[in-house]
């Protein structure tokens, strides 16, 4: 399926610059900063530099370095909050909305890192 990039959205603004951010790391291929509006004490967003709208956009047409370079840039933002899940039980959700169903509000393949306290049930049941 072929995807069209926005280069008007946010992050793509925050890449070139336009916008400033809280970066947190930054490597060849990934770029992560605070959230603006946080839902949990640690929550980061990571995102490719390069022009991908979702996760299988992403996966289909990145390159093998770019995949690695942005798991490994997920990584390295959980061991740099302490999150990663030790002894203590501490750990992170990750999250990638994709599509309208997705609720995805930026057309650039982000994912937020929730952490810092329990986060609740997955997904709420319909009423």
């Amino acid at each position: 399926m072929p995807y069209t990039y926005d280069t008007s959205n946010i992050f793509a603004k925050i890449l070139r610059g336009e916008i400033p951010c809280d970066k947190v790391l930054e490597t060849e291929h990934s770029l992560a900063f605070s959230d603006i509006a946080p839902k949990t004490p640690h929550h980061v967003l990571v995102i490719p530099k390069g022009p991908y709208v979702c996760y299988d956009h992403f996966a289909q047409d990145a390159s093998d370095l770019e995949i690695a370079d942005f798991t490994r840039a997920i990584g390295q933002v959980c061991a740099q909050l302490g999150v990663s899940p030790g002894a203590d039980g501490a750990g992170y959700r990750l999250i990638s909305n994709a599509g309208r169903d997705g609720v995805q509000e930026v057309p650039h393949l982000h994912v937020h890192i929730l952490a810092g306290r329990n986060i609740g049930p997955m997904v709420m049941a319909p009423p």
